[in-house]
């Protein structure tokens, strides 16, 4: 096992080399593959023994990179069945969350790859495949989601990528109510669990606010650059709700019974969470969030095997 996983990094190697226009270096090799310098040094020379094409060339501060020619290792990089299957259930999820326009792009992506193979390897990876994608099951769950035109994540998508403002129709999921000529800051689309959402900063209410995607009536873009604040972080503004619902974060904790205490240890139902086991067998997650609709939602499902002792939180 220690021989296949040697020659299996060294071939990695390789391909990283030949995928880099710049090369790698001996500090490229040591991050890459959490190796001590002496060890990358010795990875780079089993590489140049074996294929004498690589290449050395100077950078700056006098470093040396190293790298392949351009086709140097011809089908040697051509995708694995495990690579392109993860493609095909990244078309999937996007798919079934409503982002059609991903979905379509990557599975146009995926089969020109396929078509570059010769005709048995392509027959043999299509089987594969499906083999594969029907062991996970990923496209076949069934849930709830809404509708969303393609052409609203399209337009969407530009704003984003421009980076400007846009100006919207946009009807309100609870009241059913039709906002005209709404102007937005569009920054970020956010799927998941059959709702998905634009963030975007209002100009009318001078705030970041979540927008239903299946609301969008008309999208149209601006002449006006929207910057976003520079101090602003998608992921830290994220981790202060759970799921998607917005409010001021408050202090959460629930303890699981000891009988499904197991079963509770295996979610991570908070990025920042903490838990803690008790010696009835019970399990405590703590973590601080905003998103009080939602959490009741999700303990639903557990039922009476789970108390809410949070005094912060909701009883």
């Amino acid at each position: 096992m220690m021989r296949y996983s040697r020659q299996e990094d060294l071939l990695r190697l390789a391909v990283l080399m030949q995928g880099s226009a710049e090369g790698l270096s001996i500090g490229d090799i040591e991050r890459s593959f959490a190796v001590s310098r002496r060890t990358a040094e010795r990875m780079r020379d089993a590489v140049l023994r074996a294929y004498p094409q690589l290449e050395e060339r100077p950078g700056i501060n006098g470093q040396k990179y190293w790298r392949f020619p351009p086709g140097t290792l011809g089908k040697m990089v051509e995708p694995t069945v495990d690579e392109l299957t993860a493609g095909r259930r990244a078309a999937n999820i996007a798919r079934r969350e409503g982002d059609i326009d991903t979905a379509e792009t990557l599975e146009r992506l995926l089969g020109k790859v396929q078509a570059m193979f010769r005709e048995d390897r392509r027959r043999r990876v299509a089987a594969d495949l499906e083999a594969q994608l029907l062991a996970d099951g990923v496209a076949f769950r069934p849930g709830p989601r809404e509708r969303i035109a393609p052409e609203v994540l399209s337009a969407l998508r530009e704003a984003i990528l421009a980076g400007v403002m846009i100006t919207t129709d946009h009807r309100a999921r609870a009241s059913g109510k039709l906002s005209r000529n709404t102007r937005l800051g569009p920054i970020a689309m956010l799927f998941g669990e059959g709702r998905q959402y634009l963030l975007a900063w209002s100009e009318y209410q001078d705030d970041l606010r979540l927008f239903t995607l299946a609301g969008f009536e008309r999208i149209e873009q601006v002449d006006e650059v929207f910057e976003r604040p520079e101090d602003f972080d998608l992921q830290d503004w994220l981790a202060e709700s759970f799921g998607i619902w917005r409010e001021e974060p408050q202090d959460v904790e629930w303890r699981f019974l000891p009988d499904v205490a197991d079963e509770a240890a295996t979610y991570v139902f908070h990025p920042r969470q903490e838990t803690e086991r008790l010696e009835d067998g019970s399990l405590v997650v703590r973590f601080r969030a905003g998103g009080r609709r939602e959490m009741e939602w999700y303990l639903a499902r557990w039922g009476n095997k789970v108390e809410v002792m949070s005094k912060g939180g909701f009883e």
